[in-house]
């Protein structure tokens, strides 16, 4: 069984239809990735998978589990886990406290039981307290753990955000362009991360410009052009793919 079906998933808005039945399936623990050309619908289908939009028609199931539609508190509850374009972080917490509130779809409690501190909220406390260490040392970020999130360097920033999702349990991550406004020297470090986070049992599908970043970590790829598929593959198969060529560069190659 897939872990995730996206069965002629479409898209409208209004006169625009941003994705056009697109299906595909992804398979426990390998990391794939979604390219094609700018407004090509990769981050729209990704608000579709992810329950941010509803679907004008088709439909997602995740570990054979029907989300269509499912909101998008309810799909990371599932272990549905994604980050976006644009770091969102809390600014003026600090580095723990963001990894911290990964946490809260898998913690119990309320208004209540926070005044009162039974005991189970206490030992909740010190569980979420040793994982967020944990998240930390993972990610690199340990000595960094009191500082606010606004005094972190941008790619530090994208490493709190990866640690944030981590917190949540994913099962399956989707990583919006993670490699954006990345230096070499980070996004270097972040292909690393990725593969030890893929390590861990975690399939990851991620939206990235970044070529050889893509073709160094995808096992499979899925190519997206003005909202439709038109191609599927291993990186090898998806550079000689002539469609694929003529969408991001008219001819030529994409070694190029």
């Amino acid at each position: 069984m897939a872990l995730l079906t996206v069965d002629c998933l479409t898209k409208r808005f209004a006169g625009l239809v941003a994705n056009d039945s697109i299906s595909f399936d992804l398979v426990d623990g390998a990391i794939f990735a979604l390219i094609g050309p700018n407004g090509a619908g990769k981050s729209t289908l990704f608000n579709l998978i992810s329950g941010f939009y509803p679907p004008t028609s088709g439909r997602v199931r995740f570990e054979g589990k029907d989300i269509t539609g499912m909101p998008q508190h309810k799909v990371a509850g599932l272990g549905l886990v994604r980050t976006y374009q644009l770091v969102e972080l809390f600014r003026e917490l600090t580095v723990a406290e963001n990894v911290q509130v990964g946490f809260h779809l898998r913690s119990r409690g309320g208004f209540f039981s926070s005044l009162a501190r039974p005991p189970w909220m206490q030992k909740q406390e010190r569980a979420i307290k040793k994982e967020t260490e944990e998240i930390l040392e993972f990610v690199g970020l340990t000595e960094q753990a009191g500082v606010k999130a606004s005094q972190l360097s941008y790619g530090q920033q994208r490493l709190l955000e990866l640690g944030r999702a981590l917190a949540a349990k994913p099962t399956l991550l989707l990583l919006d362009e993670p490699a954006a406004g990345l230096t070499p020297q980070e996004t270097a470090a972040l292909s690393t991360m990725i593969q030890r986070i893929n390590a861990r049992g975690i399939t990851v599908l991620l939206i990235e410009h970044d070529m050889e970043l893509v073709m160094n970590l995808a096992q499979r790829i899925i190519v997206l052009d003005s909202g439709r598929k038109i191609a599927e593959g291993t990186p090898e198969q998806v550079k000689a793919d002539q469609d694929v060529i003529q969408a991001y560069l008219g001819g030529g190659t994409l070694d190029e």
